[in-house]
């Protein structure tokens, strides 16, 4: 039996077709792909959004210090705020594992947090410093990497 061309242009797409659907088939039900979100509740989240947008444009003016010690990760607030007035959180996001991440509570000694070394891996972290201070809420957003 001979093929002409519009049958062979025809066995081509279905061919391509099927390569397709398989491909979408089997990217889909593989576990190996990971297809979370960053956070889990992704549209909630964003209908917060201009509060941290509020909140990022206050804390421009008040700087952090963000060093490595020998203990860990120091977070260092000015001087001239008063750490019994802040409340708030401390978020560390690992990209690349987000069985890493951890969230701490906003506790300052001297003006000073400390993030314990045995709590953070080599690598990229990228560190979401939230604190309300005399009922006005301010944002700290910063990527680091930390070396042991």
């Amino acid at each position: 039996m001979k093929i002409n061309w519009g049958t062979g242009i025809i066995i081509a797409f279905i061919g391509f077709i099927s390569f397709i659907l398989f491909f979408v088939f089997k990217m889909s039900t593989d576990h190996k792909a990971n297809h979370d979100l960053v956070i889990e509740e992704y549209y909630k989240a964003e209908l917060g959004y201009q509060n941290e947008i509020d909140a990022t444009i206050n804390a421009k003016n008040i700087k952090l210090e963000i060093a490595k010690t020998a203990e860990g990760l120091s977070i260092k607030f000015p001087e001239n705020i008063e750490e019994k007035n802040i409340t708030g959180s401390v978020s560390l996001y690992r990209p690349s594992n987000k069985h890493l991440d951890f969230d701490l509570p906003l506790r300052l000694s001297n003006s000073h947090l400390l993030i314990p070394d045995k709590r953070l891996l080599d690598g990229r972290w990228d560190i979401k410093i939230f604190w309300n201070y005399n009922k006005k809420d301010y944002l700290h957003k910063e990527s680091i990497t930390y070396i042991k």
